[in-house]
């Protein structure tokens, strides 16, 4: 499998990154309740077996039981694994110090001495700068307590203002982790990409599948109800379903040629872009060979055209 670098030759990492949102999360997911600890500890082993070895969590992901989980998972491969994990800016973290103890209590979590990429979660600032925020991040980068520093949600500005900061200390901004699908191409229009890609930062495209909607399992004629936080989304009622059906017929038919799913095609548009790695939740070892089926093949130049086209009105 293809490797991608993030930052400055810092880290190599896969095409494919796996979201580990719900492992222990019950507000959301509902952690606990028809899968647990061992459905998710399968699921990282059919990642390690398929070669994905990058995995997305956070402090809050099910208030640290995310990373505590891969932290206890990683013990048991010898396979090299990267973790992307999230500082959140809450608002009684208002100094340097307050991020290198968040740091540390996210370092034993996951049992490691360094983490591969630490985002900034949201980009609220609250009473700390993003000045003394980022520079917080590079001391970190020098003490070796991170390899590459990240930022997630933030806007063209905001992301220009990151990598201006780091600069100045010599260290490269390496990812902007925002929503993305084709679905959810407002980040093309608002001018994130384009900037990312211009000043070597990548994309990591979170709900790359518009949660479950480019499966094409909530079709009109499916007769399977969204459950959960899906089912007061306004974007599973009919009208919405009737809308991006289009989308989910021609996801098909290129599918269809190469013998893969409409979410392994929607994924494979996201990862043809050039500059992003989509980020797929996964609970279980069928979902992590199921998003497996999206890398080692290319869609042509015609196909994300046309892709492109169709999923236009998704851009503002």
């Amino acid at each position: 499998m293809e490797s991608i670098t993030l930052g400055q030759n810092s880290v190599s990492v896969t095409p494919l990154c796996l979201g580990t949102w719900a492992w222990g999360d019950k507000l959301f997911w509902n952690y606990g309740n028809g899968y647990g600890s061992e459905q998710v500890e399968q699921a990282f082993n059919a990642a390690i077996e398929a070669g994905i070895t990058f995995f997305d969590t956070a402090e809050v992901y099910g208030l640290g039981l995310s990373e505590e989980l891969l932290g206890k998972f990683m013990k048991n491969t010898d396979k090299e694994v990267q973790i992307a994990t999230k500082f959140g800016p809450l608002p009684w973290r208002f100094s340097a110090e307050s991020v290198s103890e968040a740091l540390t209590e996210s370092l034993k979590r996951l049992q490691v001495q360094q983490i591969a990429l630490y985002q900034v979660h949201w980009p609220f600032t609250f009473f700390m700068s993003q000045e003394t925020l980022m520079n917080a991040l590079a001391t970190e980068v020098e003490k070796g307590r991170i390899k590459t520093i990240g930022v997630s949600n933030y806007s063209q500005s905001q992301m220009q203002e990151a990598h201006q900061i780091l600069a100045r200390r010599g260290i490269p901004l390496a990812v902007n982790q925002v929503r993305y699908s084709l679905l959810t191409r407002q980040v093309e229009s608002q001018g994130i990409i384009a900037t990312a890609k211009r000043l070597g930062v990548k994309i990591l495209a979170y709900s790359p599948l518009a949660q479950g909607l480019l499966t094409g399992k909530y079709s009109l004629d499916s007769n399977i109800n969204p459950t959960g936080a899906r089912s007061i989304d306004p974007r599973f009622n009919k009208d919405n379903l009737q809308k991006i059906e289009p989308v989910i017929s021609l996801l098909r038919n290129i599918g269809e040629k190469y013998s893969r799913t409409p979410a392994q095609v929607a994924l494979n548009w996201l990862i043809a872009q050039g500059n992003v790695i989509p980020i797929s939740g996964v609970k279980t070892a069928e979902q992590v060979q199921q998003n497996a089926g999206a890398v080692d093949w290319k869609l042509s130049d015609d196909e994300v055209t046309r892709l492109n086209e169709i999923s236009r009105p998704w851009l503002n």
